[in-house]
């Protein structure tokens, strides 16, 4: 199917250069060795993403992303990656970065999760941090 599909749920949001996207996503999952099948991204709210936080997770704290991956083989892509827009706004302004550059990390971060990558210890924040910069880079 090889399908990047991208939605909203309870805001009016619209990603900048859908087609730039999604051709940068699907690189990066080629390169990683992985075949892509389906990935939906959908852009919320922090409150939205805060319920299915606590809701999936049991996790009562606001984040930027949630990652489910749905695929049944492996080196196979196919999963949901919830963004909560309010939260990438957030952390650009935090990190003083632009937004563009912000929401590409964090949509490449669900990525990266779906091949594998962890970032619950600090090493694996390191790494993750490492290969999102790379893929980054790649990003027309």
């Amino acid at each position: 199917m090889q399908a990047v599909n991208f939605f909203q749920e309870d805001i009016d949001f619209k990603l900048n250069n859908e087609i730039l996207t999604t051709d940068w996503i699907k690189t990066i999952i080629s390169k990683e060795g992985f075949t892509l099948q389906e990935l939906n991204y959908i852009f919320c709210s922090d409150e939205y993403l805060y319920q299915m936080n606590i809701e999936y997770l049991n996790h009562d704290t606001y984040t930027d992303i949630i990652t489910f991956d749905n695929s049944d083989e492996e080196n196979q892509i196919e999963g949901d990656i919830f963004i909560s827009i309010d939260r990438v706004q957030d952390n650009a302004a935090q990190t003083n970065s632009h937004f563009d550059d912000e929401l590409a990390r964090v949509l490449i971060h669900g990525v990266l999760h779906l091949i594998g990558y962890k970032d619950k210890t600090s090493i694996e924040k390191d790494e993750m941090r490492k290969k999102e910069e790379a893929c980054l880079s790649l990003r027309p």
